[in-house]
């Protein structure tokens, strides 16, 4: 099982609409990052900066962040789009951040 963390930027004033989005996840996307090994997802909020902060257990060989070819990911990061940073595909604009310490 690997870690992973990556960060992400929330659009000012946007916290309650993501948390709302979030709070309201879609069964199939669910499925899916479950399929994909995804498990113990938790996403923070920095609200000085707006930054978020996501970390994930992944038992497969990639994560969340490899599930980007897919019909319903796609649909998410249409859904999200206005909440956050994105690339011109919708993607959340994310930075994968190294682990540097671990504590079991």
């Amino acid at each position: 099982m690997k870690r992973v963390a990556f960060k992400m930027h929330l659009n000012a004033g946007q916290k309650e609409t993501y948390i709302k989005r979030h709070d309201e996840i879609w069964p199939e996307l669910k499925l899916l990052l479950n399929e994909a090994g995804v498990s113990e997802y938790s996403i923070f909020l920095d609200e000085e900066t707006n930054t978020l902060f996501a970390f994930q257990k992944v038992s497969g060989e990639g994560g969340s962040q490899e599930l980007g070819k897919t019909d319903i990911v796609q649909k998410w990061w249409k859904f999200m789009a206005d909440v956050m940073k994105t690339n011109p595909d919708n993607s959340p604009v994310s930075t994968e951040l190294e682990e540097v310490f671990y504590m079991d």
